[in-house]
């Protein structure tokens, strides 16, 4: 079934650019073949009897009108009809207001909302739960159906209100969730996040994408208008919804003409009788995992580069060392490698710092927090939260200022992180990852010809 699949999507490729190499030709004899055609049939047409001098006939005949389908109960009595509405819930919701904008009028359903114990736990206040109604016509409720996800990966919770003979009941069940792929394709205009808003692409899926390409394209600054993406990434679905997005599976960018690619790649065989870790890598087999991440917080702006600036306490124009992330108070600060806590606390200016040693003489400095989550001596992960953002110290907002020392001297994160090294894939795995890397070609093929379907 693969195999079919992979040939099927090389069929369509190959038509697709012959159609666009040879369109020219192709249209012209397109248009041959139409004026051919139209010459034919308008030479019978004049060999035709004018048509105002046909004979004309009426034919009335009477059509007996459908009927409703009938209840299974043995009666004759049509089938209620029912109605579908779907909508989220907001953090401002009462029993009123949700059953109102779900298109609900039913004091008697009003109320068993209002007094249910889970219902009132789960749903009512709570944000972003999709809510799907069951609404017969006269406006009654007929049943209700919440679905949320959990901290438990693979499975999504499903609340359940039904009107029953003795009045309204509510369960609570557990189901698995399904993932499924979608293909999302956007140009650059402005930014990355108004390029993905532009075609419904949930933010979530446009950092993972910045994450995975970080060490190449820097998205704060070298963003050019007309560069352009092509993703294929997972949707975890319950009951055929959409509930959340998941990883990205496939990536490609172009930026200022040089295209970029990756696809995560999770082996299936054992290496050294372990499973070995999936992770991101270019279509040839190098792994975009570098030693050091670009940004110790998630994809925000830069508020102050690694350069000269204009000093907003000390005011004098002095050397910024390191690269401030502007983000709100309580963002995670991530760690950009593995290492060492070498200091937690509060220190001078920098108010709660953290520093963390690596190898090679390399040290990073994470200040500014709020608050501070790990302790001298803890090693840590690369990606792992070590502290808060804040405005500590010599602050005028909440910002993260972020610092790479190699042998106590200062250099610049965004190009250490493009100097680091990176791992290739095992050559035991090679045969495994050509195979996917193939199948990943004709998706991202398949995704630049595909408009997205929105995330809704």
């Amino acid at each position: 079934m693969t195999s079919l699949f992979s040939l099927g999507h090389a069929v369509v490729h190959s038509a697709a650019k012959l159609l666009v190499q040879h369109h020219q030709r192709l249209t012209a004899v397109v248009a041959a073949v139409l004026l051919a055609g139209g010459g034919g049939a308008f030479a019978i047409a004049s060999l035709a009897p004018d048509a105002a001098d046909l004979p004309v006939h009426q034919v009335t005949e009477a059509v007996q009108a459908l009927s409703l389908p009938t209840s299974t109960s043995g009666t004759d009595a049509p089938v209620a009809l029912v109605l579908y509405r779907t909508d989220s819930t907001r953090a401002t919701d009462t029993a009123d207001t949700l059953l109102r904008r779900l298109g609900v009028d039913d004091l008697q359903a009003a109320a068993f909302l209002r007094s249910d114990r889970v219902v009132q736990q789960l749903l009512l206040g709570r944000t972003g739960r999709q809510v799907t109604v069951q609404a017969l016509a006269d406006q009654r409720l007929s049943q209700l159906t919440a679905r949320w996800t959990t901290d438990v990966e693979g499975e999504f919770k499903r609340l359940v209100i039904e009107r029953t003979a003795n009045g309204f009941t509510s369960r609570l069940e557990t189901a698995p969730l399904v993932a499924a792929a979608r293909l999302a394709s956007g140009t650059i205009q402005t930014s990355l996040f108004a390029a993905t808003d532009d075609i419904g692409l949930p933010d979530a899926v446009a950092t993972q994408m910045a994450e995975i390409f970080s060490g190449d394209i820097d998205f704060r600054r070298s963003l050019r208008k007309d560069d352009r993406f092509n993703l294929v990434y997972e949707v975890l679905e319950g009951d055929g919804e959409p509930l959340r997005t998941g990883r990205v599976l496939s990536a490609e960018f172009v930026n200022a003409g040089k295209t970029f690619q990756a696809m995560w790649f999770q082996p299936s065989a054992l290496v050294a009788g372990v499973v070995a870790k999936g992770g991101y890598y270019t279509l040839d087999g190098k792994s975009l995992r570098r030693a050091f991440l670009s940004s110790p917080v998630a994809f925000s702006r830069i508020s102050s580069g690694f350069s000269m600036r204009f000093h907003p306490i000390l005011k004098q124009w002095r050397a910024h060392l390191g690269t401030d992330f502007a983000a709100t108070t309580g963002t995670p600060a991530r760690t950009v490698g593995d290492g060492v806590v070498s200091f937690a606390g509060r220190q001078n200016g920098y108010g709660n710092v953290i520093f963390v040693k690596h190898r090679n003489n390399t040290e990073t400095v994470y200040a500014h927090l709020s608050r501070v989550l790990v302790k001298k001596g803890q090693n840590v992960s690369q990606g792992d939260t070590i502290g808060l953002v804040g405005s500590t110290g010599w602050a005028t907002g909440p910002h993260l200022h972020f610092e790479v020392r190699v042998g106590g001297v200062q250099r610049d994160p965004m190009k250490m992180a493009q100097q680091s090294e990176t791992v290739p894939v095992a050559a035991a795995l090679m045969p495994q990852f050509r195979q996917t890397a193939s199948t990943v070609k004709l998706e991202l093929q398949a995704a630049a010809s595909v408009a997205a379907t929105r995330f809704e």
